[in-house]
């Protein structure tokens, strides 16, 4: 479940923090900010050489693992550090306590476990190439698995503080994460990112000071 459902009270929220405390210790902070569906996307690669590519939108979810042809997917999610899309602000000074995303997997196919790699990757806001899908990361998590029981229907919560520090140390403005499979056995995972029913869209958690 979302820990804050309506991203109006994120801004308060911050204040009451920053008031009295909370988290780790004293004067923490914290925001949360909605992935951008403008920049969000998947790249499909079929061996030898032939990539598509699509982008989240109100019709379309973003999805990453092997399809029963061999075809690869890797998903892609932008989430702003500064604000653009209504959420809080993360400065470029602060000092990173925790992070996490939640995404609500609206589909397991192929199979009922998909092993799966989280990545801090750069890539274009103004749109996925052919070399994103295979770009070195900055940085990987430990591998994780996605599972029909229970996270099928769900909100699944992953942890990103490496990530997020990471992320902060090189001054992107955005936290940036490319979702691979983790093994070439079929399975893909469908993540909700159509922005259509209210709360399920990817989301960040930042908790700094």
């Amino acid at each position: 479940m979302r820990k804050i459902g309506i991203l109006g009270l994120v801004g308060l929220l911050a204040l009451v923090l920053a008031g009295c405390g909370g988290g780790d210790g004293p004067n923490t902070v914290f925001i949360q900010s909605p992935s951008d569906l403008s920049v969000d996307g998947d790249i499909g690669f079929t061996p030898p050489s032939t990539f598509s590519f699509s982008q989240a939108s109100i019709t379309r979810d973003v999805q990453y693992g092997f399809d029963s042809g061999g075809t690869e997917f890797n998903a892609f999610l932008d989430f702003p550090l500064d604000g653009f899309t209504g959420g809080g602000v993360v400065p470029s000074n602060a000092v990173i306590v925790s992070a996490d995303i939640e995404v609500f997997v609206n589909d397991i196919l192929l199979s009922s476990s998909v092993p799966t790699l989280l990545e801090l990757v750069p890539f274009s806001v103004t749109g996925l190439t052919s070399a994103d899908f295979d770009r070195a990361a900055v940085l990987t998590r430990s591998p994780f698995n996605i599972n029909i029981n229970p996270d099928f229907g769900n909100f699944v919560r992953i942890d990103v503080t490496s990530l997020m520090v990471e992320a902060q140390n090189r001054g992107d403005f955005s936290l940036q994460l490319r979702f691979r499979p983790a093994s070439l056995a079929p399975g893909l995972v469908v993540l909700d990112d159509r922005g259509v029913v209210a709360g399920r869209a990817p989301l960040l958690t930042v908790e700094f000071r």
